[in-house]
């Protein structure tokens, strides 16, 4: 028996090692601006610059941007695939899975090839046109994730016996999606949602083939020119990425604590 039990304990500490030992030192070179001593130069140097501000302030109101196409197209599609058309679910997850399969470079060039200036819809024509390519191809990139998180949290309700009884009661079909599905599916929307911020947050090629003032493109500038600003960035990056996932856990844990206190 403790045998058995120290074996998960030290696969745990093992990976606990490989993970936080390259970013405790990450973090340390991040504080070496000043010589022997340590110091928060190199983060307020990258926080007070003004194309960082820019460049984040950009690609988050683009990742918001992708979060509600995205939530607008797959929360219809997953109810309608559970509710009428279960045999397309097959299909269905195929579909959203080639963009883990397909390179983000290959994508991308598509869209250069089909949607540039000589095309029948030129897309890359102006900033405005090219920011709306940019949230459709951030929308593919999160579909794996987003779609999966809703269906799940769509196959944890009975969707049936709620679209019937809302029907029986006179309401139609977007009133049951906004009053009725949205609602019971909210967590699963959420975590989809911080995954989906995560991603285009940290996302290069889509970002710098359309030439687009993104998060990724300056992290890759930064790093080819400076030397201790990349590091802070890496440990900002790093912590937005796990305030999304904390922000989950936070708000999934509050959906299930409000539904196990009801009598």
């Amino acid at each position: 028996m403790k045998r058995a039990r120290l074996g998960p304990w030290i696969a745990v500490i093992l990976g606990a090692i490989y993970f936080l030992v390259p970013l405790i030192a990450t973090f340390e070179f991040s504080l070496r601006v000043r010589r022997n001593q340590y110091s928060f130069d190199a983060y307020a140097n990258v926080l007070g610059d003004p194309h960082f501000q820019a460049s984040f302030l950009y690609s988050t109101l683009i990742a918001f941007a992708t979060i509600v196409v995205g939530v607008m197209l797959v929360v219809p599609t997953a109810y309608w695939v559970q509710l009428r058309l279960p045999k397309l679910r097959p299909v269905i997850e195929f579909i959203t899975l080639l963009p883990l399969v397909v390179p983000a470079i290959v994508i991308v060039f598509g869209y250069l090839r089909i949607y540039n200036s000589s095309s029948w819809l030129p897309l890359t024509g102006s900033p405005a046109s090219t920011n709306v390519l940019l949230v459709f191809g951030y929308v593919t990139l999160a579909l794996p994730y987003l779609y999966r998180s809703v269906d799940t949290g769509l196959r944890t309700i009975d969707v049936r016996t709620l679209t019937e009884a809302a029907e029986s009661l006179g309401a139609r079909w977007p009133r049951i999606l906004f009053t009725i599905i949205f609602p019971n599916v909210r967590v699963a929307i959420i975590g989809g949602a911080f995954l989906t911020f995560a991603i285009v947050i940290g996302e290069f090629t889509f970002a710098a083939l359309l030439d687009r003032p993104a998060f990724g493109p300056y992290l890759q500038l930064v790093g080819a020119n400076r030397a201790y600003e990349p590091a802070a960035l890496s440990i900002i990056a790093f912590a937005i990425t796990w305030a999304c996932m904390g922000l989950i856990q936070i708000f999934g844990r509050d959906r299930r604590t409000g539904v196990a206190a009801r009598p």
